[in-house]
């Protein structure tokens, strides 16, 4: 399983996924999920979920044209033109993988989530279904999440906004990540962090944040004390008053 959470808000665009495969107890690996196109005039970003050999040939062939025919003309999230463009690149390639596995009898599920700006052009993120379809965030919906999401989601149902900045998002990724890591054995470190400033084509930040990173420490053991000082100051049910 996995976990990947991005958001996109008024300033830019915060992603985060962690790298850990796992397919039984006994083969646990870690993989990157996070891909990124930027050559100068764009900044893009693919996070991914599902199925490990589905999600790499999907990444092979929007990032390099891998499995197209001779002859054929192509796209990658280098050439297109718009991030809607980019969205139906991935969606076409991801329905087309599905598609011949699930023809072989076997079925497989993955979902991406394309985030980032080309110049000219705005900033968007969508997230795609295995069926081909795909829906777009708006300032009402500004994160989406992928993978195991009911453990990271409450944070970013109460705290995220359109207007949240930057620094801010980056806390809360954090924060859902530490969440789901806690729970469930499929989610594991390392995990990679990208923070893209709006309108500057450049990627602000990309981290990759291990068990020894110290400031990702101190925000979950902060956390974890904050939430037993909230536990603690919370009222007795006046119904368990002697």
């Amino acid at each position: 399983m996995t976990y990947c959470v991005g958001l996109c808000l008024q300033d830019g665009l915060v992603l985060l996924s962690d790298t850990r495969t796992n397919a039984g107890p006994d083969n646990i690996a870690s993989f990157p999920k996070m891909h990124v196109a930027a050559p100068g005039d764009r900044v893009i970003a693919i996070m991914t979920s599902g199925n490990l050999a589905v999600t790499q040939a999907v990444v092979a062939r929007v990032m390099e044209g891998s499995g197209v025919g001779p002859g054929e003309p192509f796209d990658t999230l280098f050439t297109v033109k718009s991030m809607y463009e980019a969205a139906e690149l991935i969606a076409g390639a991801l329905t087309k993988i599905c598609s011949s596995i699930t023809g072989s009898g076997a079925f497989f599920d993955a979902s991406i989530i394309v985030a980032g700006q080309i110049a000219g052009r705005r900033m968007r993120m969508f997230q795609i279904y295995s069926a081909g379809n795909f829906i777009e965030s708006s300032p009402d919906t500004p994160f989406f999440q992928i993978g195991e999401t009911k453990y990271g989601k409450p944070i970013l149902d109460r705290v995220a906004h359109y207007d949240t900045p930057l620094e801010d998002a980056v806390k809360l990724a954090l924060i859902s990540m530490d969440s789901t890591l806690r729970s469930n054995f499929s989610v594991g470190l390392p995990m990679d962090l990208l923070v893209y400033r709006r309108d500057t084509q450049t990627v602000a930040v990309q981290e990759r944040i291990s068990e020894d990173n110290a400031y990702f420490r101190s925000i979950r053991d902060r956390w974890s004390d904050a939430l037993r000082a909230a536990y603690r100051d919370l009222p007795a049910p006046p119904w368990m008053r002697s």
